[in-house]
C-alpha cells in the first residue's frame, strides 16, 4: 500500500513538469483605450484636434499557456476540459513547428505595430482625411516566381503600367493574368527605379508572382498606442473607434462600457480572432455589458456569452461605429446580434 502511494505521488509529480504540445487559452485583461495603463495614457494623438471623452472602449486579450518555449502539464489539460473560460487545442494550430519563441513574440510585435496603423487610417479616413498609402514587398519567397528579380524593401509603383497604391490594386492587376504569363512590376529600389519582368505561377488557378505585400501609410498626424506586453492583431477595430471617438467631438460611447476584438484591415473590414470565448469573460470580469465580435467569430460565441452581456456583429468599421452610437443612445434597434 505505502509503496503504491509513493509510486502515485511520483507520477503525480513527475506530470507536473512533462512538457505536452499543446495551448491553453484562458481569459486575459480588458484594458480601455481611452483610459491609462501603468499610469499612462493609453492612446495619445499629436497634430490633430482632440476633445475629451468618458465611457470605455475595451480592447480584449487572451492568455496564452504553452507553444515555443514554453509547454503546458496534464494539469492545465485538466483545467481547460473542466472550465468553459478555459479552451485547449494542439501546438500546431497556432504555431508552425519550426517557430521559436523569439520567432513568436517579434511577429507578434509586427502584427501589433501594424494594427495600430491600419487603426489609425481607417479612423482618420472616416474622418474625411486622406491617408497616402504605398506597397512594398515584405519579402520573396525562395524558389518563387520573383526570387532573384525583386527584393524586400522594394517600393511597388505599378504593374503593367497601372499606378498602384494599396496590396489589393497589386493583386487584382497579378490576377488578372492566365498563370504562366508575363506581368511587369515597376519599382524603386535603393532610390532607382527599374522595370522586372516576372512569369507568374499557378495557385489554385489563380496567378501570382511569389511575394508578400505591405502597406505603408503616410499618417498626416502622430497615433501612439500604448498596450504593455500585449501583441498580436486582434486590438485592430478597438484601436480605430478610440482614435475616431478622441478625433471628434462628444463622446462617442455615452458614457458606457464596450469591450470587443477583431482585426482591422486596410478596406475598413473587421477580420476574425482566436479565443473569443475567453475575450468575452475578460471583457466581463472587467465590467463591460456589450461586446463587438467579427461576424465569423460568432459560431465560436453563441452559446458561450457571459449573463447579462449583449453580443453585437460587426464587419466593418462603419458597423462598428454604428454599434458603439446605437449602445450609446440605448437603442439596439437593427443592429446585428450572434446567433
Amino acid at each position: 500500500m505505502l509503496t503504491t502511494t509513493f509510486l502515485l505521488v511520483v507520477l503525480a509529480a513527475g506530470l507536473t513538469f512533462v512538457g505536452l504540445p499543446y495551448v491553453v487559452l484562458s481569459p486575459g485583461p480588458a484594458t480601455n483605450v481611452l483610459g491609462e495603463l501603468d499610469g499612462k495614457p493609453v492612446l495619445s494623438v499629436e497634430g490633430a484636434q482632440t476633445y475629451p471623452t468618458e465611457g470605455a472602449l475595451d480592447f480584449t486579450t487572451v492568455s496564452f499557456d504553452g507553444g515555443p518555449g514554453r509547454k503546458v502539464t496534464v494539469y492545465d489539460l485538466l483545467e481547460a476540459w473542466l472550465s468553459d473560460a478555459v479552451d485547449a487545442a494542439p501546438e500546431r494550430y497556432y504555431f508552425p513547428d519550426d517557430a521559436s519563441e523569439e520567432d513568436v513574440e517579434a511577429e507578434n510585435t509586427e502584427l501589433m505595430n501594424e494594427s495600430q496603423v491600419v487603426a489609425a487610417a481607417t479612423a482618420l479616413r472616416a474622418l474625411g482625411r486622406t491617408v497616402p498609402t504605398t506597397v512594398s514587398v515584405a519579402d520573396v519567397p525562395e524558389d518563387g516566381p520573383s526570387d532573384g528579380l525583386l527584393a524586400k524593401g522594394d517600393t511597388v509603383l505599378s504593374v503593367d503600367g497601372t499606378a498602384t497604391t494599396d496590396s489589393a490594386a497589386v493583386r487584382a492587376a497579378v490576377q488578372a493574368h492566365t498563370p504562366g504569363e508575363q506581368v511587369s512590376i515597376r519599382v524603386r529600389r535603393d532610390g532607382a527605379e527599374r522595370t522586372v519582368t516576372v512569369r507568374s505561377a499557378d495557385a489554385d488557378g489563380r496567378a501570382v508572382i511569389g511575394i508578400l505585400l505591405r502597406t505603408d501609410y503616410d499618417l498626416p498626424v502622430d497615433v501612439t498606442l500604448n498596450t504593455g506586453q500585449v501583441g498580436g492583431p486582434s486590438a485592430g477595430l478597438m484601436f480605430s473607434l478610440a482614435i475616431y471617438d478622441t478625433l471628434t467631438p462628444g463622446s462617442l460611447t455615452g458614457g458606457k462600457r464596450i469591450a470587443g476584438t477583431g482585426t482591422i484591415e486596410d478596406d475598413g473590414s473587421v477580420g476574425p480572432i482566436s479565443g473569443i470565448r475567453q475575450k468575452m469573460v475578460g471583457a466581463h470580469e472587467a465590467g463591460a455589458r456589450f461586446f463587438l465580435s467579427p461576424a465569423q467569430d460568432c459560431a465560436d460565441a453563441v452559446g458561450h456569452v457571459p449573463e447579462g452581456m449583449t453580443l453585437l456583429r460587426v464587419t466593418t468599421f462603419a458597423e462598428g461605429r454604428a454599434a458603439v452610437e446605437g449602445i450609446a443612445k440605448g437603442d439596439l434597434t437593427g443592429l446585428p446580434t450572434c446567433g
